[in-house]
């Protein structure tokens, strides 16, 4: 009762501190376990696509400042990047209107592909501004940097619409059945083309985005196109062998459905294949989307790969939303996948968008090359600059919470958020092993006022508790040092 008393008035002491009212504020006490240890990061990411196809032809000095915001280690301190392998469309628009693309997204979801027709040869200067993005990217982030080549359609003349976009059915397969061979050459070629001549080899190849959808019609706003699972199988064979053929080691990737409902009925089709196909043991990394996701798909999911095991990745979400609040939904989505679906890998979609603030970290205009932060940087950078790649998350019981470890185990992160309109007291308890001694506590926070701001003071610790006020809508991460 003495011990329970000496923390209420800790924490009554730290609220008065920063100018709140006990009574107006929740009271939260949640424990870090840090023996319980979870899933190793392997980084942080965001798509090229399609961003980079407008920033790749700025200024240089513009275009490095970017991205020194998003890859340096005070910064976001991204190192996964997946590149967008363009199918194309049909330059003489025989089977699609001219610009349809331009109908959603604008005219930046217009992709070169890199043959014009079947007989064509490959046309490697195309695609230009994405690709100088991807090797400048590799410069700044030489000795960690993860890439993976994704494809959102076929080439134009491998489909059966003619269309980029899509089927004129939307729930039916784009991908001709006598192309599947010709497609998956197409995406080898690419691999090994980078591998020869930039050095540079993809960690891993994804050759489907949201397949089972029915999003993707001829003259859509975007390259896309729907696979059945046995076309996906089958390809996913054909695929597997050539690359083992051309002696790349990047690893095959699927299925990056939108829905982890979805995801799991993929990867049980998937599996299903196996005794016949033998289509699992060539899967190297399983690709989620969290677009649409809730608790129990997600540990559905977490626990067919693990038993599987077969790396998981969450490939790509994003949301709309309002200001601040809108990006504290979407933080609140990172947290839930890393503590529920537990990948080694999160990606952003997009770094850049004209205008809002919510599918982005950075608001500008593409082609007057002006460009800020928004407070959607901030938010994320509260987790991936502190959270680093090598870290291990921690079992956290406080569904706002996330934390892990450093690999030498004498750095705690502890990341926290106030999804509501009032404070929020929290007392966290993390027993610090006998043989180390707190060296430190740092504390960093995002809110209306503050952009990932270090606060003085950080909280209160005593006895392996540590106390703190986390204002309305907002975050805050505390970094914690052991000797």
């Amino acid at each position: 009762m003495k011990q329970l008393q000496e923390i209420k008035t800790l924490v009554f002491g730290l609220v008065m501190l920063l100018g709140a009212e006990a009574s107006a504020a929740r009271d939260v006490t949640f424990e870090i376990n840090v023996t319980e240890r979870l899933q190793r990061l392997e980084g942080w990411g965001v798509s090229l696509c399609w961003w980079a196809g407008q920033c790749g032809r700025w200024d240089e000095a513009k275009l490095d400042t970017l991205l020194h915001w998003i890859v340096d280690k005070d910064g976001l301190n991204y190192n996964v990047f997946r590149y967008n392998i363009p199918g194309g469309d049909d330059p003489e628009n025989r089977h699609c209107d001219p610009h349809h693309m331009g109908r959603g997204k604008g005219l930046r979801a217009e992709m070169e592909g890199f043959k014009t027709s079947a007989k064509g040869k490959y046309q490697w200067e195309a695609d230009a501004p994405q690709r100088r993005v991807l090797l400048k990217l590799r410069e700044l982030r030489p000795n960690d940097l993860l890439v993976e080549a994704f494809s959102n359609t076929p080439p134009y003349y491998m489909t059966v619409s003619g269309c980029a976009a899509g089927h004129d059915d939307a729930g039916k397969d784009n991908l001709r059945e006598d192309c599947r061979k010709e497609f998956c050459r197409y995406l080898v070629d690419l691999c090994t083309h980078y591998k020869r001549n930039s050095g540079m080899e993809f960690h891993s190849l994804e050759p489907f985005i949201e397949p089972q959808t029915s999003y993707w019609n001829r003259n859509g706003s975007q390259e896309g196109c729907h696979f059945d699972v046995t076309t996906m199988t089958d390809v996913s064979r054909i695929l597997s062998r050539m690359m083992k053929k051309a002696r790349l080691k990047t690893r095959l990737a699927v299925t990056d459905e939108t829905s982890v409902r979805q995801s799991v009925k993929a990867f049980d089709a998937f599996d299903a294949f196996q005794t016949r196909r033998d289509v699992m043991a060539r899967v190297g990394q399983w690709n989620t989307h969290t677009y649409e996701a809730d608790s129990l798909s997600r540990v559905e999911l977490r626990e067919r790969t693990k038993r599987a095991g077969v790396p998981l990745w969450m490939s790509e979400t994003g949301a709309g939303g309002n200001g601040l609040e809108g990006n504290l939904r979407l933080s609140q989505r990172l947290m839930d996948d890393l503590k529920q679906l537990q990948p080694v890998v999160w990606c952003d979609w997009q770094v850049m968008e004209e205008n809002n603030d919510q599918w982005c970290t950075v608001r500008g205009n593409f082609k007057d090359e002006t460009f800020h932060r928004v407070k959607n940087y901030y938010v994320r950078m509260q987790v991936t600059r502190f959270i680093k790649q090598g870290y291990t998350m921690l079992r956290v019981d406080d569904p706002h919470s996330i934390a892990a470890v450093s690999p030498d185990g004498k750095e705690i992160v502890l990341v926290s958020q106030n999804n509501s309109n009032k404070k929020t007291n929290y007392c966290v308890s993390f027993p610090i092993p006998k043989t180390s001694v707190l060296k430190g506590i740092e504390r960093y926070i995002t809110d209306e006022r503050h952009n990932c701001t270090k606060l003085t003071p950080s909280g209160h610790v005593r006895d392996g508790m540590l106390t703190y006020t986390l204002p309305k809508q907002s975050i805050s991460t505390f970094v914690i040092t052991t000797e």
